[in-house]
């Protein structure tokens, strides 16, 4: 059996957006919130998905300073993302525990954020799979159009992939296909989700209206904000908890109690029915 973990990862696994690492300050903007009420106007002006928007302001503001947008260039803001406490050794110690109960622990990301920067960091190994933004480079190496774009809504269908095993973007055919649930690679059930807010609520939803279980994180250093609590109020999650990933921590003691619930649950589902041992 499997159990999977997707991730946001923008004020999920680190404290900000990713582009707030150098890329933005190195455009130019003083304040991050510039880029971004920039990014705000081109949607609302344009009739435009948000997601789209920065990354075409990406691309556009890059344009205008002379600065190239490479695969090479972005990885090397990952090296300036800051992640949240515990989350280097977070990985091995879930797995560690899982394999104790003889379950196979997979790590997802369905992001919003760039791949080209969550690729380089040193985190990205304990993924089996990164959905996130990428763009399309032309042959100079020029970032010039977004290859794959991963909206708030879209992130549900990577969920569906990780939960029928087509982890091929490009595999829509078998995405589509029948699929019993018993050859379901990863039931819902034995699916987590861990995000910051309401951009995660599809998914968040999502999973936990099908059986699985559904986390919001906020910042270990703050408290709840109320977005947060809304989450937790209005039942579009099971729990809330501060982004510390170290052991002891709520958000370990959560992770290992839904390990210890699945593991409960299949134990009495692989019990014979007919009073036979």
């Amino acid at each position: 059996m499997k159990i999977a973990l997707l991730y946001d990862f923008d004020k999920t696994l680190s404290d900000r957006d990713m582009q707030e690492y150098g890329f933005i300050e190195d455009l130019g903007f003083k304040d991050p919130a510039e880029f971004w009420d920039q990014v705000d106007r081109r949607a609302k002006s344009n009739s435009m998905d948000h997601i789209l928007a920065y990354l075409y302001e990406m691309i556009h503001q890059s344009k205008l300073k002379d600065k190239a947008v490479t695969k090479e260039a972005l990885a090397q803001y990952a090296s300036r993302v800051e992640l949240y406490p515990g989350v280097k050794a977070w990985f091995e110690l879930i797995n560690h525990y899982g394999e104790t109960m003889g379950y196979e622990v997979e790590h997802y990301i369905v992001s919003s954020g760039l791949k080209e920067i969550i690729d380089a960091t040193p985190i990205a190994s304990y993924f089996k799979k990164i959905y996130a933004c990428e763009f399309y480079y032309d042959d100079q190496g020029q970032a010039v159009w977004p290859k794959l774009v991963v909206n708030y809504t879209m992130k549900t269908q990577f969920i569906y992939r990780i939960n029928k095993g087509v982890l091929d973007i490009n595999n829509d055919e078998d995405l589509n296909k029948h699929q019993a649930d018993e050859d379901k690679p990863i039931p819902f059930t034995h699916m987590i989700y861990i995000g910051d807010g309401l951009t995660d609520v599809p998914s968040m939803k999502l999973i936990k209206n099908s059986g699985g279980h559904s986390i919001a994180v906020y910042p270990p250093t703050k408290e709840p904000k109320e977005v947060t609590k809304d989450l937790l109020g209005y039942g579009r999650v099971d729990f809330v908890a501060p982004a510390d990933y170290t052991q002891g921590s709520r958000l370990h003691h959560i992770i290992l109690t839904i390990f210890n619930k699945l593991y409960g649950n299949d134990c009495l589902n692989r019990l014979p029915r007919n009073g036979q041992l």
